[in-house]
Parts: C-alpha cells; sequence; structure tokens
C-alpha cells in the first residue's frame, strides 16, 4: 500500500512514457513485415512483455538491444506455438493475437488470469468465423481461453459491432493483407473509440499497407499488401500523460508533460481540450504540452472516444464546482473491471456524491477526505485515484503493483513533482 502525500505550490516538468498501443501495433505489424524492423524507446511494461513473449512462441525473433528491440520479419510465416500462452489480464495482446493465431498452421490457446476470463471476445471470434478462421472460446463462455486452429484467412465480408472494442476491428485489420482475398469490414451501430482505429490505420500506412476506410462504416483491406522493414520511433503516452495534467488541475499548479506530439493520432490527447472546458489553461508546444490548473467547473460530456479518460476526468470533477456528467461509456464496464461500478464504489468512499447509470457516470463533490482505495488490479483505477492524495490528505492505494500493467515506474514520476 502506499499513502499519497498532499503538494503545495506544484510547478514541474516531466516526461511522458512510450505509449503502450503504439508499442503493442508495430510489434505485430513489425512480426508480419519482411526483413529486420527497430522498434526504438518502446514502452516496457507487463502488457509489452505479454506481446513480445507470446510473439516469441509464435517463432518471431525479438532482440532487446538498449532501448530499442530487434523484431525480424516473418513475412507472414508464423509457427503455431507449441504450449498455450498467457497473456495476464492484457486484454490488447488477447485481441490482437486472436487474428495473428490464424495466421499459424496448426493449434493456438490463448489464456489469461482470472479477469481476463471474464472480458467478452465473442464478437471477433464470430466476425473470424466469417472470414473462414475457426477460433472459438475454449468453454463456450464467450470469453478466453482462446483456441484458434490456425492455418489462413481465407478473407471475404464481415461485420462487427462497434460498440463493444474497437481493439476488435484493429485485430483484423492488422492482420488482413495476409489473407487469401480483400477484407471487407461493415460496423454494425456507432463505433466506439474511433481515435484507436485511426492510429491503426496510421501505423499501417508507415509500413507500407493501405487501408480504404467509408467514414466509419467500412474498412477495406487489400489482399496481396505487405509490410515493409523499417525504423519506428514509439512516441509519448497520451492516456498515461493525463495523470501528470489531472495533477495540474487538482492542485491549481503547473505541470509540463514533454515527449508528446500535441498532434498525436491518440485520441487521449484531446483529454486537455476537456480540462480547458472546465477552466485550465493550457499550452501547446512542438513536443510538450503544459497545463496550469484553474478555478474548475463540472460539464457534461460524451467520453465514448476517450473511455480511458474516464477515471481520471471522474478525479477531476470532485474539485469542480457543480456537477459532472460522463456520458456514451458502457464499454467501460468490459475494461480490467468495472469501471463504472469501480468508480462509483470509490468515489462514494472519498465523499463524491455519484449517481451511477448502465453507460454514464455523474459526480457532484462534496467533503473530501482520506481513506483507502481499492483498485480491483486495474492500474487506471491505481494511478488516478492517487491525484486525490495531492490535494487530501490520508489518500493510501492498495496494490499499487498493478501499474506495471502499463507504467511500472508511475509511482516514481509522481514522487518527481514534489
Amino acid at each position: 500500500m502506499i499513502e499519497i502525500k498532499p503538494i503545495d505550490n506544484l510547478n514541474a516538468t516531466i516526461t511522458a512514457p512510450s505509449s503502450k498501443s503504439y508499442t503493442n501495433r508495430s510489434l505485430i505489424i513489425a512480426a508480419l513485415a519482411q526483413g529486420i524492423n527497430k522498434i526504438i524507446n518502446p514502452l516496457f511494461s507487463d502488457d509489452t512483455r505479454h506481446m513480445i513473449n507470446a510473439l516469441s512462441n509464435f517463432g518471431v525473433i525479438v532482440k532487446k538491444e538498449g532501448e530499442t528491440l530487434i523484431v525480424e520479419g516473418t513475412n507472414g510465416r508464423i509457427k503455431a506455438p507449441q504450449n498455450e500462452i498467457f497473456l495476464g489480464n492484457s486484454g490488447t495482446a488477447m485481441r490482437f493475437l486472436t487474428t495473428f493465431a490464424a495466421l499459424a498452421p496448426g493449434r493456438t490457446i490463448l489464456n489469461g488470469d482470472e479477469r481476463m476470463m471474464e472480458r467478452p471476445i465473442q464478437d471477433l471470434l464470430d466476425s473470424l468465423k466469417e472470414l473462414g478462421v475457426k477460433a472459438y472460446s475454449k468453454y463456450d463462455t464467450g470469453c478466453p481461453p482462446v483456441v484458434i486452429e490456425g492455418e489462413t484467412i481465407a478473407g471475404g465480408r464481415t461485420s462487427l459491432k462497434g460498440d463493444k472494442s474497437s481493439q476488435y476491428f484493429t485485430s483484423i485489420m492488422l492482420c488482413a493483407p495476409y489473407a487469401e482475398r480483400d477484407i471487407e469490414v461493415d460496423v454494425i451501430g456507432e463505433l466506439t473509440s474511433k481515435p484507436y482505429i485511426d492510429m491503426t490505420i496510421d501505423m499501417m500506412k508507415k509500413f507500407g499497407v493501405g487501408v480504404e476506410k467509408d467514414g466509419y462504416k467500412r474498412f477495406t483491406i487489400m489482399k496481396g499488401q505487405r509490410y515493409h522493414n523499417r525504423e519506428y520511433r514509439i512516441e509519448g503516452d497520451a492516456s498515461n500523460a493525463s495523470y501528470f495534467f489531472a495533477a495540474a488541475a487538482v492542485t491549481g499548479g503547473r505541470v509540463m508533460v514533454t515527449n508528446l506530439n500535441p498532434c498525436s493520432a491518440q485520441g487521449d490527447i484531446h483529454f486537455v481540450d476537456v480540462l480547458e472546458k472546465m477552466g485550465c489553461k493550457v499550452i501547446r508546444g512542438n513536443d510538450y504540452i503544459e497545463v496550469i490548473g484553474g478555478e474548475l467547473k463540472g460539464i457534461t460530456i460524451d467520453m465514448n472516444s476517450m473511455p480511458d479518460m474516464v477515471q481520471t476526468l471522474a478525479i477531476i470533477s470532485l474539485f469542480a464546482e457543480g456537477k459532472t456528467e460522463i456520458t456514451n461509456i458502457p464499454n467501460l464496464r468490459i475494461k480490467e473491471t468495472d469501471r463504472i461500478k469501480a468508480l462509483s464504489a470509490e468515489l462514494a468512499k472519498v465523499g463524491g456524491i455519484v449517481d451511477e447509470s448502465e453507460d454514464g457516470i455523474s459526480i457532484i463533490p462534496s467533503s473530501l477526505h482520506g481513506t483507502e482505495i481499492k483498485t480491483y488490479n486495474d492500474h487506471r483505477m491505481a494511478m488516478s485515484f492517487s491525484i486525490i492524495g495531492l490535494k487530501v490528505p490520508g489518500i493510501k492505494i492498495r496494490n499499487p503493483e498493478c501499474v506495471t500493467k502499463s507504467f511500472p515506474d508511475f509511482f516514481e514520476r509522481l514522487r518527481d513533482l514534489y
């Protein structure tokens, strides 16, 4: 357990860690590419280590040289693993590798921890079936463990509900160039987390593969395209930078985060736009963003495009005048934990007045006080609730080690603020 100490006169500069989303996408692409790839400045965390370990089991050679990963591309010719692959609670790895495994002749079993075995993946499995892939939930629960009888991806046309996870779409898109036929993916309903799809398309393009996009209703990837080997530098992580911007907001201080592209394809880079609406001042440089806290006011906002920022926003709302209402976030219920339920419980413990709905949450600030925060083994619960402690004495974070999933040195960086 860690107790967070309040801070006076916050004025700090922090370097953003590398992006988990870019690192994991680059690993899949580099594994499928032709030739030697260099991934410069990747993130080393539990999630990315699970991905690297899994790729090694598929016969992909990944070597660490300092702060660079050398990946020997296979040109899409991967081998089925000899053993079951354990992915912890890495939803990204589970989803991306489900399609990836279809290219490996033989049987692949992807498994995870207890929470992973509760996280749905049936929509992706059904979509892959339409593309000629035999993949199924081992215990017929619609959740992992997942069994993939790999050989090839036949291709063709498929459809996916858009409201669960954009990673289902990314999983298919990343491997689609290696299918026997063109692949068309139709979106049923509204697509959640659209910026993550833009990120995927941008990365595929940088490695030489094009995606035809009909708004966010259909994606087409032509067969026969191949990823080209290259050097690729991973940019800073906008999601993890948000906690330091939140620190400025709740304390009324100033934080500059470097190693951050204000024009990034990462959707969470726009979280600072939300802070501006709430009363913060934001300065955007070439490779940094600075946030200066101000008098905060509650807002009503649709966070469907930035679901990973909801916990951070909820924390900031405790220090704002009036109600903050966060809407259109139903997919938070199938994350590392049911984040809407977890938020409601822990916000109430510190003194917030909370109203939970099926797809949203509203928060009214009240008298705040110290307490022990349950993290539900969710890295974003631990990091976001730590920010309360910068203003409110007595905030203790249980199981702080869960941040190793995406930001292993988070608490060391947090201490750099003092």
